[in-house]
Formats: structure tokens, C-alpha cells, sequence
């Protein structure tokens, strides 16, 4: 059985580290976008491109020439395009409300190429080169940073810089992963993952089997991801204009995450 796990890092940020994470932020925000839009089609679902490995070669040396990003993250932001229009499509097919979706919430995804973690701090690859960023860690040991990610229990997959525009700060969420039992995952016959037996928490959520519909339906974490980020950052920018017409549009969002949550 895989059992994930999610420490969310708070990050020490100098002036010139935040510039250069801003810039590497909006051209890998602008990859993500370009993907969608060359997967999208108004029309038809059938028409839209979900082949990761297809679309990736078609748009790969294009985004590397006009972009200044490293390669992994050029891969990071065509797969999230890809993961989020595949999204759309799934509920396309059931018959629900879609739009081609837009990235604005500034969040980037790092591997282990991209992204090197010690005990106090991580370097990560930006437009500007590597910068090595401290870790604002709570005084209680052991932290969940130090269990999930440190330990040797579990395994680091991914994680996911997000700024916070309201307060101004930048997290990383550290994604990890344990195998219990014989230490393998279980699969089916065409070798996928069986998900309907894994545990999810969010440590920063604090919430178990995050992923598991009322149907029984197991949702993947990447794509849950890319709406929640998309609905805090809206929310976000309205609560900080203070007016009337922002009221209304929050209102509004919130009624469309609501149905979007059902």
C-alpha cells in the first residue's frame, strides 16, 4: 500500500531571490498556458490532446527557445497543461460545464533535477540560476519537513513553490511517499497504480483520503491541486481590492467552488 504525505515549508527569500523566482514564476506560467491552449478544442473533447509524451514533443523546443527556464521545468509546465485539460475532459465527458483551463495562481513544480533539499534549506533552479533559499521551520522537532522529507521511511516524489500574493510569502509543499507491506505499490494488470487503497493527507489541510469521491472514485492530486491554487489566488486578489464589485465576484467564486467541489 503507498501511503503520501505533504510538508508545507515555509522559505526565507532575499529581494534578488524573489525577483528571480517572480521571473522564472510568469515564463513557467506562460508554458502552462501555451500548453493548454495548443491541448484545448471549443468543440469537441475528443479533439483535445491528453498524450503527454505527444504533446511534449510538440511544444518542448519551442518553450526552451523563448523561454529562459531550465529543462525540468519546461517539462513541469507542459505536464501540468496537459494534467489539467485532461481534467476538463473527464468532466466534459459527464456532461458538466468546462472551459479551457488558465493558469495565474504563480505556483511552479520541482523534481528531484530541479530541486535540492538539505536539512535547513533547499536550492531550486530559477531564470537566473540556482538560489538557495533557508527554511522557516517551527522551534517543535521533529517538524513535518524532518519526518516526511528527511526521514528515511519515506521517498521525496515532487514539490510545488507557491506564493502566496496576500501575505507575500513563498511555500514549498513537499510531496513524499512510503510503501507498506512488501514496499511496492499494488498494480493492476496493465501495470497502473492501484489508487483505491491509497491514503492521502495534506499535512497543511490535515485531512485523510483527500482524493476519494462519495462515488468511490479516486481523484488524482494534480489536478485537485491545479483548482484549489487557481481559487485561492482569485480569492485572494478580490478580498484585496475592498470594493463592491469584488464582493460580488468572490460571492460568485465561491458559489462556482462550491459546485465545483460536488
Amino acid at each position: 500500500m503507498e501511503m503520501r504525505r505533504t510538508a508545507v515549508v515555509k522559505l526565507a527569500v532575499s529581494d534578488e531571490q524573489r525577483d528571480a523566482l517572480h521571473r522564472t514564476g510568469e515564463q513557467y506560467l506562460r508554458c502552462a498556458n501555451r500548453t493548454a491552449e495548443f491541448c484545448w478544442n471549443n468543440y469537441d473533447y475528443e479533439k483535445c490532446r491528453t498524450h503527454k509524451r505527444n504533446v511534449r514533443n510538440a511544444l518542448y523546443d519551442d518553450l526552451r527557445d523563448e523561454t529562459e527556464l531550465q529543462a525540468q521545468l519546461v517539462q513541469a509546465a507542459i505536464a501540468r497543461g496537459v494534467e489539467a485539460v485532461k481534467g476538463c475532459v473527464e468532466r466534459w465527458k459527464k456532461g458538466q460545464r468546462v472551459s479551457r483551463p488558465h493558469f495565474d495562481a504563480e505556483t511552479m513544480d520541482y523534481d528531484k533535477r530541479s530541486a535540492t533539499f538539505s536539512r535547513r534549506e533547499v536550492s531550486l533552479s530559477t531564470v537566473e540560476g540556482r538560489v538557495v533559499c533557508p527554511f522557516v521551520l517551527p522551534s517543535d522537532s521533529p517538524t513535518p519537513y524532518e519526518r516526511y522529507v528527511l526521514g528515511d521511511d519515506h521517498e521525496f516524489r515532487e514539490s510545488t513553490l507557491r506564493y502566496d500574493g496576500a501575505t507575500g510569502e513563498f511555500y514549498l509543499h513537499v510531496s513524499t511517499r512510503r510503501f507498506d507491506g512488501d514496499g511496492e505499490a499494488d498494480t493492476d494488470a496493465d501495470g497502473s497504480t492501484d489508487t483505491e487503497h491509497q491514503t492521502v493527507l495534506g499535512i497543511d489541510l490535515g485531512v485523510n483520503s483527500l482524493a476519494v469521491a462519495s462515488t468511490g472514485t479516486f481523484w488524482q492530486g494534480d489536478e485537485y491541486d491545479h483548482w484549489v491554487r487557481e481559487f485561492e489566488q482569485r480569492r485572494a486578489a478580490m478580498q484585496q481590492r475592498e470594493t463592491t464589485a469584488a464582493h460580488r465576484a468572490m460571492a460568485r467564486l465561491g458559489r462556482r467552488e462550491r459546485a465545483w467541489r460536488k
